[in-house]
């Protein structure tokens, strides 16, 4: 399973959707995912990729990770994970 497939499939289960309801254009909010729901998202990618996403909880908008779509989510996920390999 690719990883832009283990993310879409993350935060599907935590906007209890399916994950072809998620679209890579879905900001999180079109996707009913609360601050709680992004933590939460954002730990269980942590634990699958085995990485440690540099974002802030308490000031999401001032963190260096992009969350601003699903796209730009999976991109970042991707970028850690190529850098964890090498």
């Amino acid at each position: 399973m690719s990883i832009k497939d283990q993310v879409i499939g993350i935060i599907a289960e935590q906007a209890v959707l399916e994950p072809s309801d998620v679209t890579l254009e879905s900001t999180l909010e079109d996707l009913g995912i609360d601050s709680l729901g992004l933590v939460e998202s954002i730990f269980a990618i942590e634990e699958v990729f085995d990485i440690s996403v540099p974002f802030n909880a308490n000031e999401p908008q001032q963190s260096d990770f992009d969350i601003s779509s699903v796209a730009s989510i999976i991109a970042g996920i991707e970028k850690l994970v190529a850098e964890q390999k090498s």
